[in-house]
């Protein structure tokens, strides 16, 4: 659906049309969905949550940088004396390993159902939880709600499912309690376009900015020990990749962000192999990159995509690299560092014997 939602091509534009009546049906179910849910929730009858939690979520179908963020938060929240899990519903087979890999110690839970998800954590000793991909998941109560929104996915008009990727329109916003508007190569002017249509379509709601930048080069095969520091041949920074060819891989919500961070850091981009978000890669695929490569071209992907190829990855041929992204705070550090705090006092007050 990405060639639909993105793409200027006549084809493209027929299809939105032809999909917008589907869209404006949708987007009445989920007005209605919302607003039995807001009732719920002024007369106290949602879930009440196992744990405190802080729910990172979007307004469309991935591409926002939802796995660093929420990392960042559980990151911030065991820095604060806290003992968090991370509980995700676990689409595809490369989240849950991710997040592992990025908060290692932490508990991942996965669970469809977020309020047995908490309940599952609490069993693991956990005091706060964080949700990530929990905004349309209104079951059960969160502590806090932080929305992001892609200043590098952005195009306008927005358009809902199917006819475009949005799940809930712009002024869902207005239940979150901060817009992170995040950015891996989008441009200035592009930023601020989206913290103006922010501002219009919720006032009330502060919004922050994080920027989620490449974090070096790794040999992808490093991922599948369990040493805790990788040995120095076997990192880079980003300036190794400086004029060397590539050929990228990616099977993620935004690959076309992907690809103009590697070009910012300065590699010459021979190809890139994109496939679906979640792609569940075979042999055969795996075949083809490494053909595609030669003996010559450097193969990197993102750490989401690494983490299901390197068990099928050849011993001979290319070298397979991976890049992750690392959150770097623009705007808006006191209003996170708030969200941080309000779930540490929730978990004070819940458990009176945490520090």
């Amino acid at each position: 659906m990405s060639y639909v939602w993105r793409s200027s091509a006549a084809g493209a534009r027929v299809a939105r049309m032809s999909l917008a009546p589907f869209s404006w049906l949708f987007g009445a179910i989920v007005a209605r969905r919302n607003a039995g849910f807001d009732r719920r929730a002024r007369h106290g009858e949602l879930a009440v949550a196992a744990l405190p939690a802080l729910s990172v979520g979007n307004l469309t179908v991935g591409g926002t940088g939802k796995t660093p963020v929420a990392s960042w938060f559980v990151s911030r929240l065991r820095d604060g004396g806290a003992s968090p899990a991370l509980v995700l519903r676990g689409y595809g087979d490369d989240e849950w390993r991710v997040h592992g890999l990025l908060t290692p110690g932490v508990p991942v839970v996965v669970a469809p159902v977020r309020a047995v998800g908490l309940v599952t954590a609490r069993s693991k000793q956990c005091d706060c939880a964080v949700l990530d991909d929990a905004f349309q998941h209104r079951q059960v109560a969160r502590t806090e709600d932080v929305v992001l929104v892609s200043a590098d996915a952005w195009r306008e008009p927005l358009r809902l499912l199917p006819s475009g990727p949005y799940r809930e329109p712009l002024g869902s916003l207005n239940r979150a309690s901060v817009a992170v508007i995040t950015v891996k190569a989008a441009s200035a002017e592009t930023v601020q376009a989206v913290r103006a249509a922010i501002r219009r379509a919720a006032p009330a709601v502060p919004i922050a900015q994080l920027r989620l930048a490449p974090g070096g080069v790794r040999l992808a095969a490093t991922i599948a020990g369990s040493a805790p520091s990788v040995p120095r041949e076997l990192q880079h920074d980003m300036e190794w990749l400086r004029g060397r060819e590539m050929l990228l891989v990616s099977a993620i919500a935004d690959p076309d962000a992907f690809g103009r961070q590697m070009e910012a850091a300065g590699a010459v981009v021979r190809h890139h192999a994109v496939f679906p978000d979640h792609h569940a890669f075979v042999a055969g695929d795996v075949s083809d990159i490494v053909a595609r490569a030669g003996p010559s071209v450097v193969v990197v992907c993102t750490l989401k995509d690494a983490v299901k190829l390197v068990p099928l990855w050849p011993r001979a041929g290319a070298a397979l690299w991976y890049v992750s992204q690392t959150v770097v705070v623009e705007q808006g550090a006191e209003i996170l560092e708030q969200v941080v705090a309000r779930v540490l006092a929730a978990r004070r007050a819940t458990t009176p014997t945490a520090g």
